[in-house]
């Protein structure tokens, strides 16, 4: 089995797709913080293939870690030369492997603020990029920007010393004013709609917390593109390294594995430069929202319908749970019945074979994503995902019973803490209060609907939502999810 280092590249394999630069002469354009899978698969990759077509060498990308996980992912990607391979799964089960070397170095952030700083401040940089999840961006549930969390209140005082993203790039721009060095673009990865607005609400909060006139100069000179990303990236536990590593042949310490599919649509509002990513795929526009609602209302909103319940069932992967006539009829119900009516598709899109490659990639066990990650922070993704279809139904007068039923089953994941066979499980939902834990624990499941990833959006008000909702919950209580789902299927079709 190879070694994943620079000397791996001059190795001669049919197999495996090798840069076709050299990644040892790469500058830093790009700086990235959250250096995740995702970002490995997703917006590195495009960068790599742009980087294959046209031999720049100006556009590498510096990684940054800010949290926890970052010194052991520097030590790994100091170890192989910041290589790392990419598993591309196709629905017929064939698979492509490709070296990606376009991040060029990582630096953990904890060990080294002052570099992790340094590395955007460094006029080179044109673009940071980020993926710092959903719940990353610190609003509250009135989309306010929080400014008395402790690390918000830790990196206000302590500027030269950040904790958090918002810290890390606000001393960097000031820093670049204060060198006449520039701007550069700030663009969210992440998957929120809207999500350069709300980068620019978070960071403008934060500057403004923090100095006035540098908040000004930044709401004057930096860019917050919006942009949709889309490609299932499962994580990667010790048992799929191993496999991944096996297929390969090389031996990676950080293998990254995802669907063929992939998506990056991307406003084009870059203040100092950007890579010609449309020749690798990227799509840029004007306006990028019926993008991101046609992703964030079908993908993602199918995945969170059917994490909660699909888990309590038993499942621990999305194909598992697509296998089940059960809760394939009811995502079917979901995208057709549900989500169609109300999503107008931009012009190159064909509704139709849309649907039917997310049904494909939903069913794709080569790529299957774990329930529990998709479980994962509830509290930051419905309100994103499928609240605004709610409020669609809502104002239209449109049934509500199915997305009822995923409340209910929400809101017994939270509270039950073992599925219908009995198997325990750990929730991780790092934005709830322990004012929201108490209405969780309520004996009135009600209480539930005032949560406040929930409260902004009235359930108690919607006719019919809150009696069925309640219904569900007793329901799935009693008789376990998979029972209380086929009944409730009765009532989705009868109301559709």
């Amino acid at each position: 089995m190879l070694t994943l280092i620079q000397n791996t590249l001059a190795k001669d394999s049919s197999a495996i797709h090798l840069p076709k630069y050299n990644p040892t002469e790469l500058t830093a354009g790009i700086a990235h913080i959250g250096v995740g899978n995702f970002h490995r698969a997703h917006q590195a990759y495009y960068t790599n293939n742009y980087l294959n077509l046209t031999k720049q060498t100006n556009w590498g990308i510096r990684g940054i870690g800010i949290t926890a996980s970052g010194k052991s992912m520097a030590t790994k990607f100091a170890n192989q030369d910041s290589l790392y391979t990419l598993t591309e799964y196709l629905p017929n089960g064939s698979s492509n492997v490709s070296v990606v070397g376009a991040i060029m170095d990582y630096v953990a952030a904890s060990d080294d603020s002052e570099k992790a700083i340094e590395y955007l401040a460094n006029p080179a940089i044109k673009i940071v990029s980020l993926t710092i999840t959903e719940g990353g961006y610190n609003m509250d549930e009135n989309g306010n920007f929080r400014l008395d969390t402790p690390a918000i209140c830790h990196d206000l005082a302590n500027p030269g010393k950040p904790e958090t993203a918002f810290g890390y790039v606000t001393e960097a721009l000031a820093r670049r004013r204060e060198r006449g060095s520039g701007p550069f673009t700030v663009l969210s990865c992440d998957n929120l709609q809207h999500n350069g607005h709300v980068a620019k609400k978070a960071f403008l909060s934060f500057a403004y917390a923090r100095d006035p006139e540098l908040a000004n100069w930044i709401a004057d000179q930096v860019t917050f593109p919006n942009s949709m990303v889309d490609r299932i990236t499962p994580t990667v536990d010790d048992l799929d390294r191993l496999r991944l590593n096996a297929e390969s042949g090389i031996n990676d310490a950080m293998p990254v594995y995802c669907e063929d599919f992939t998506e990056w649509v991307i406003e084009d509002n870059f203040c100092a430069g950007r890579p010609d990513w449309e020749l690798a795929g990227v799509t840029f526009v004007d306006d990028v929202a019926p993008y991101e609602a046609l992703k964030l209302r079908f993908l993602n909103a199918s995945h969170s319908m059917l994490a909660y319940p699909a888990f309590l069932a038993g499942y621990r992967t999305v194909h598992e749970a697509m296998n089940d006539s059960v809760f394939s009829n009811y995502i079917s119900v979901f995208i057709n019945h549900i989500v169609t009516p109300l999503v107008t598709p931009p012009d190159p899109v064909d509704l139709t074979d849309y649907k039917n490659k997310l049904v494909s990639r939903l069913s794709n066990a080569a790529v299957s994503d774990q329930l529990a990650r998709l479980c994962f922070d509830g509290a930051s993704k419905l309100p994103t995902f499928l609240l605004p279809t709610l409020k669609d139904l809502a104002a239209q007068n449109k049934p509500t019973y199915c997305i009822a039923f995923l409340i209910a089953a929400y809101g017994h994941y939270l509270r039950a803490k073992a599925d219908d066979k009995g198997t325990s499980y750990t929730v991780d939902e790092p934005f709830l209060s322990e004012v929201d834990w108490l209405k969780i624990r309520d004996t009135d499941e009600l209480a539930f609907l005032d949560t406040s990833p929930l409260a902004s959006a009235g359930l108690r008000t919607i006719p019919h939502f809150a009696a069925a909702y309640k219904l569900y919950r007793k329901q799935i209580a009693i008789y376990g999810v998979a029972f209380s789902l086929r009944q409730a299927m009765c009532t989705f079709w009868e109301t559709i």
